[in-house]
């Protein structure tokens, strides 16, 4: 009956693959070492530089672990286009409803103001706009769903379990990181929304680049916003 819930196989994948990510900002020390970079007076835009080499290194690691699946899921998702994208458009609305909604309700009658992770993203925005364009819009994504939604379906085979662990565990890790008080942990709701739309969306189309595209659109359209605003 467990193996109905969890793939033990898929488990240890996912938890290797969930590590890197944990740990993947050791990465910056290779560019660190080479510049000669002095941590203790490290600036914004080197942060963006240093957290955008590392996610690239990341890319590629995953994309090594993943390349056989990944080929055959980007072929599903060019021979159904249109569906998947229709797909993915009505749920990821779906989501980014919830995250408004849930939002509105922490900010205005908990009156807990911007999300301390959201803080942290605008200062390097305006540190880089550009780098952090091709990295918070298109090379997080990308990451960010071979993790947590590739590696957690194989770990989780129970539809509901899955979306369930994917938009609990992603959210959390897009507060706890940077939360400054416990009740910053509402959220994990709209954040948590989001990231369960992106697994939900990949569960009904069968190829992660529906989710990847989805997620790619959503941080784009974001990052350009405060760029242009």
């Amino acid at each position: 009956k467990i193996e109905k819930f969890i793939n033990l196989k898929g488990l240890i994948l996912g938890i290797v693959v969930f590590l890197l990510f944990y740990f993947s900002s050791y990465f910056q020390i290779i560019p660190i070492l080479l510049l000669n970079i002095d941590i203790q007076k490290i600036t914004e835009s080197q942060t963006v530089m240093l957290s955008a080499f590392s996610n690239t290194v990341l890319l590629l690691i995953l994309y090594f672990i993943f390349r056989k699946e990944i080929k055959k899921e980007w072929q599903k998702f060019k021979d159904k286009f249109l569906e998947n994208i229709d797909i993915g458009i009505k749920y990821w609305l779906v989501g980014l409803a919830i995250m408004m909604i849930s939002n509105i309700i922490i900010n205005i009658v908990l009156n807990l103001g911007q999300a301390a992770n959201e803080q942290a993203v605008q200062q390097m925005i305006s540190a880089l706009p550009w780098l952090m364009f091709i990295n918070a819009g298109l090379i997080a994504p990308c990451t960010e769903e071979l993790i947590f939604r590739k590696s957690f379906r194989k770990a989780f085979p129970n539809k509901w379990l899955f979306i369930l662990m994917s938009a609990l565990i992603f959210g959390s890790l897009h507060v706890i990181t940077s939360m400054t008080s416990p009740i910053e942990l509402l959220y994990i709701i709209p954040y948590g929304a989001l990231g369960g739309a992106f697994a939900y969306m990949y569960q009904k189309t069968d190829t992660i680049f529906t989710s990847i595209t989805m997620h790619m659109f959503h941080n784009s359209v974001l990052v350009l916003l405060s760029i242009l605003i």
